[in-house]
């Protein structure tokens, strides 16, 4: 009996609480935990996509799918234990580190970053502006009421163990993405502007073209109306590569140029233009040499480069 009043005196007793406390931290709970659960889930099973979205916002290539690894792992972990009573202080310890973190790098980048799209959610479309950190802020919000009135964490082993079973996940996950990859690898980089263009991360459509060629800007411009999500077009001109911004520009096409043809002819077999390759993480999926009628939209929306 005097161990309960102990424990009630504590604060230990989630029962001593108001009921509008409890519903409450367990509302902000479950919002904080559905979306670190999506995030973090999305990022461990989707590691390339992730790392292009970290590249977009100014995290260096060479760390990017590090990065998108462990805060995968970092998210999902913090969305398993806010929502677990005897963990939830600690998760929301750790969602809270997690969107300090977030907003003060946001902050640090704000004027590189200004009116791009958020890549924290896939599913989620931000921009980064003043309603960002406001929608940050209200998340952050959610984690303190769901730690505030919850109960003192207990068993530190069991939480390890979530975490050691995030990790295994998130390393299976990747073991299993990487040995699914096959077909011609890409160059690792091509000469874009002047600088190293890598094509090693997400979906990129190669298009092989001729400036001067009346097929290849009808091509141009039917791609042009396509939904490309987050595949990236590279324009590789065969001939007179002086006239390739002049054709994106007439035909509508949302593409980068690359004046490496040479390079990426040899690599991937190049016959004769219009022409096309498809790629997902430095492999080749499929080449394209149809681009009439249906095609090359119909062979892209079965591959998923276009929706």
């Amino acid at each position: 009996m005097n161990d309960s009043v102990a424990q009630s005196q504590g604060g230990l007793n989630p029962l001593d609480l108001p009921g509008w406390k409890t519903a409450a931290s367990w509302v902000a709970a479950v919002l904080i935990a559905l979306l670190f659960l999506a995030s973090g889930i999305w990022k461990i099973t989707d590691v390339q996509s992730a790392a292009i979205r970290m590249s977009q916002a100014k995290v260096p290539e060479s760390l990017s799918v590090a990065a998108a690894l462990l805060f995968g792992i970092a998210e999902t972990v913090g969305g398993v234990l806010i929502l677990v009573p005897r963990f939830r202080r600690w998760g929301a310890i750790l969602t809270a580190l997690l969107l300090l973190a977030f907003v003060v790098y946001m902050g640090l980048n704000y004027n590189a970053l200004r009116g791009e799209d958020c890549s924290c959610f896939p599913w989620l479309k931000r921009v980064v502006g003043p309603g960002f950190f406001a929608s940050d802020g209200l998340m952050l919000l959610l984690t303190v009421l769901a730690g505030l009135w919850a109960k003192r964490p207990e068993s530190l082993r069991s939480a390890f163990l979530v975490l050691g079973a995030v990790v295994v996940f998130a390393l299976v996950s990747y073991g299993v993405a990487a040995a699914r990859q096959t077909g011609t690898p890409a160059p690792p980089a091509i000469s874009v502007d002047g600088r190293p263009y890598s094509l090693q991360r997400g979906k990129i459509f190669l298009f092989f073209f001729n400036p001067e060629c009346g097929h290849c800007a009808d091509s141009a411009r039917r791609m042009s109306r396509l939904s490309w999500g987050d595949t990236r077009v590279v324009a590789v001109p065969v001939e007179v590569p002086q006239y390739a911004s002049q054709f994106l520009r007439e035909t509508g096409l949302q593409a980068v140029t690359t004046s490496d043809f040479r390079m990426l002819a040899q690599a991937f077999s190049y016959t004769a233009y219009p022409f096309g390759v498809a790629l997902e993480n430095g492999r080749e999926k499929a080449p394209l040499t149809r681009f009439e009628g249906e095609e090359p939209a119909a062979t892209l929306k079965r591959l998923g480069f276009v929706h």
